[in-house]
């Protein structure tokens, strides 16, 4: 996941909020708006669902619009900043 992205990337889908898109978005592998109005209740109740919808897309990863940090947005960054942060993953050797 790619938090603040102001451009979609080859290979990503993209969450966006509010009415200004990102450079590219048409080229997304797949396109969810959190909030079309940008309000964060809308964006919030959304959110999860989204992420889901977007990660089982196939895209490579998923690039997010920036998201006001005021009221419910310090949440929602804070949802996504943990789900964009690297884990580490064991892999069953074959």
């Amino acid at each position: 996941m790619r938090l603040n992205a102001g451009a979609v990337g080859e290979g990503e889908a993209l969450l966006g909020f509010g009415g200004q898109r990102a450079q590219g978005w048409r080229r997304a592998e797949a396109f969810l708006n959190l909030s079309e109005t940008g309000d964060l209740r809308e964006a919030a109740s959304n959110l999860f669902a989204y992420m889901q919808e977007l990660d089982r897309s196939g895209a490579r990863t998923i690039a997010v619009e920036p998201i006001p940090f005021d009221g419910l947005g310090e949440a929602i960054n804070d949802r996504l900043s943990r789900a964009a942060a690297p884990r580490d993953i064991t892999l069953p050797t074959p």
